[in-house]
């Protein structure tokens, strides 16, 4: 009597598991379907630029030490090539900023949703010297940023 009590409850526990994790995979679908994923790829292809993926540079303008390398890790898991990470000239930017570097606005616009960025602190400034879609700079706001 006691070996089919003991098989009860080993039924009733991977059952009570399979029905937790069935509890968590609907909650991440329907988390999916209503918040999907970041879009990283560019809204038009520049032959000057070698991927599909978004390239942006991630610069320090707030002086907090490890600030761009955090915020790089960041863009990279939500699927941006960040390709380079470095101090920005000085560190009294109040704001974030998100720089136009290859004159496509929809990929900076991009950035700016990803990170929480207002559109207002999207600048154009674009040049054929830089082989990259934007420059961010973390400003001291970035306690604000997604």
């Amino acid at each position: 009597m006691t070996d089919n009590i003991k098989t009860g409850y080993t039924l009733n526990a991977i059952l009570g598991f399979l029905s937790l994790l069935l509890v968590a995979l609907l909650f991440s679908l329907v988390i999916r379907m209503y918040h999907p994923g970041i879009d990283a790829e560019r809204s038009e292809v520049d032959a000057r630029l070698i991927s599909n993926i978004i390239q942006i540079e991630v610069l320090n303008g707030c002086g907090v030490s490890g600030l761009a390398s955090l915020y790089t890790t960041k863009l990279r898991q939500s699927g941006f090539d960040v390709v380079e990470s470095a101090n920005f000239d000085t560190f009294d930017i109040p704001e974030t900023l998100v720089i136009d570097r290859a004159g496509n606005y929809q990929n900076a616009k991009k950035i700016a949703d990803a990170l929480g960025v207002s559109e207002r602190n999207i600048i154009r400034e674009t040049s054929n010297d830089f082989y990259l879609d934007a420059t961010v700079v973390i400003g001291s706001d970035f306690e604000k940023l997604n």
